[in-house]
């Protein structure tokens, strides 16, 4: 399989007529021959309207039965997808637009009217489709395209690193970044995701965030859009969400364990189970241990929870079930190890390197470090993006060269241990590096958060220098919310917490902020950067 296009077309060959994807807030339900026909005519309609393979296209279309044939129908023509979440705030959204310099845009009215609005970043754009009903003011609606069709539409086969698409970064620690897309590295990660998980023809899917609905459909999997907002997981509505679970007999789920947080405590509180579940995926941030706990008991007996680890850039890259946790490495993690994200996935080689903030041209072996030594984390093979857009320094600092291939640097540091699982203790641009001490944010956060009324907890630097290092080290509480909680009696009790433990000794301050902000894609990454800057004011006012 060259073209993830492909896989769509023999999908619909063996169940033409069984339900591919059901819009749980319409109710609408689309067999798997209509979706491959109907993407044929979108890409047999935009061929005839000038598009060719090689044209970027933007494509902001809501979650959607249109958004999943669209993508197909470009993938059929060989004609880059750009996925841009519209949840990052106009700002970078405009400055994403403005780097990919794409040449159509496909979109909802309100996308379009965002044209009409910003024009300048869209200069290089020279055609535009309206998804949506527009009375003809942003021109024909794309869903009635006229075009006739007779025979199916031939799939672009790419070479080997022929651009699919380019999907962005949330922009969590910097700019959001375009990670480029070969049709290949879509392909190893169709693979993974069927081997490892053993997902099928036999599996039903409710994905929280939409590109994994595309994953499904290419694999047999009957998708379920839910009705929710994706660029808003933590505000599901859990009622509805779980409705359409029980509704469709849904199998396994991916999601933001901003989600599943939300919807364990409701199925808890209505003693729900929901009985056809057989595997849970959450991704995003670190999980838990109660949220594992939470979403074991509203599963049936013999049921999975996995953890994947990865990047925009390289995923999967590693995984480990929800059991493994709970019963062997959280006793190492709430010691400040750090959490345990398990195993290389088959056919990736992860390695752990010392850390630098420079760009490394070349992969040194003696740079490498042993097990238990915590450094940077590096990853090679088929899942691995090779570039991002237009952007050649980020790709300097994020690439390795290794002899024909090269390494990825994920961003963040950790470790492996004598049985070869990898260990996250955080983002590298998230280490507080003190004169005698370096702090990692999640085994620091790990000891904290063991309090029985802290919610989540956030180290970050105060009173930095100009050589990348702090004066000192600050913690941060947000509380849990369904509590009345002593702010003194809080922070006395969680400074003697963070005295009686090796890991954050170091720390000077403490505080309580009420809600942390979070990253615009998964609702769970701690913006430890908005929080720095807010504890240096509660400090030093002055500064």
């Amino acid at each position: 399989m060259k073209n993830i296009a492909e896989t769509l077309k023999n999908v619909a060959r063996e169940k033409k007529l069984q339900t591919g994807l059901i819009e749980a807030g319409t109710g609408k339900k689309i067999s798997f021959g209509e979706l491959d026909s109907r993407s044929d005519r979108y890409a047999f309609y935009l061929q005839k309207k000038g598009l060719s393979a090689g044209d970027v296209v933007i494509l902001m279309v809501t979650p959607s039965a249109e958004f999943i044939c669209l993508t197909f129908a470009l993938f059929k023509l060989g004609t880059p997808v750009v996925l841009i979440d519209p949840g990052m705030g106009y700002k970078n959204l405009l400055n994403c637009i403005e780097r990919v310099r794409a040449e159509v845009l496909i979109g909802i009215p309100k996308a379009l009217l965002f044209k009409k609005i910003f024009p300048k970043p869209f200069h290089t754009v020279r055609k535009t489709f309206c998804c949506g009903k527009s009375f003809g003011l942003l021109g024909p609606d794309i869903r009635n395209c006229d075009v006739e069709i007779n025979k199916s539409f031939p799939v672009f086969l790419p070479a080997k690193e022929d651009l699919a698409a380019i999907i962005f970064t949330t922009g969590s620690t910097g700019p959001p970044k375009g990670v480029r897309y070969d049709h290949s590295v879509f392909a190893a990660q169709l693979r993974l995701i069927r081997d490892y998980y053993g997902i099928g023809f036999n599996d039903i899917d409710q994905p929280a965030f939409p590109l994994f609905a595309l994953f499904s459909t290419a694999l047999g999997a009957c998708s379920i859009i839910p009705d929710m907002d994706p660029t808003q997981p933590a505000k599901v509505n859990p009622e509805k969400f779980v409705a359409s679970i029980k509704k469709y007999n849904v199998s396994y789920s991916f999601g933001s364990p901003a989600i599943w947080n939300v919807v364990s405590e409701y199925c808890i509180e209505k003693r729900i189970v929901l009985e056809s579940m057989s595997q849970v995926l959450m991704a995003g941030a670190p999980v838990p241990y109660d949220l594992l706990q939470r979403v074991t008991s509203i599963l049936p007996e013999g049921s999975s929870i996995f953890t994947p680890y990865g990047a925009t850039e390289s995923l999967p890259i590693a995984s480990i079930s929800g059991s493994e946790i709970l019963t062997d490495t959280w006793a190492e993690s709430v010691k400040g190890r750090g959490t345990c994200v398990g195993k290389a996935l088959p056919g990736l080689d992860i390695k752990i390197l010392k850390i630098s903030d420079k760009p490394l041209t070349m992969f040194k072996k003696e740079d490498e470090l042993e097990s238990y030594e915590i450094g940077e984390i590096i990853v090679k093979g088929d899942v691995v993006t090779k570039s991002y857009a237009n952007n050649p320094s980020e790709t300097l600092l994020a690439k390795i060269k290794d002899g024909d291939g090269f390494w990825h640097r994920m961003g963040d540091v950790g470790y492996l241990d004598d049985k070869a699982r990898l260990w996250f203790c955080g983002r590298k641009a998230h280490r507080v590096m003190l004169d005698e001490k370096t702090l990692y944010t999640i085994p620091c956060e790990a000891i904290i958060n063991e309090h029985p009324d802290v919610y989540r907890s956030a180290l970050v630097g105060v009173f930095p220098r100009d050589n990348g290092t702090y004066k000192e080290a600050a913690i941060i509480v947000e509380p849990l919310k369904n509590r009345a909680v002593d702010k003194n009696r809080l922070l006395k009790e969680v400074k003697a917490l963070s005295a009686a433990s090796e890991v954050t000794r170091k720390v000077s301050h403490f505080m309580v902020h009420q809600n942390f902000p979070v990253d615009i894609r998964h609702n769970a990454k701690i913006f430890r950067e908005k929080l720095a800057v807010w504890a240096q004011k509660e400090i030093s006012p002055q500064t």
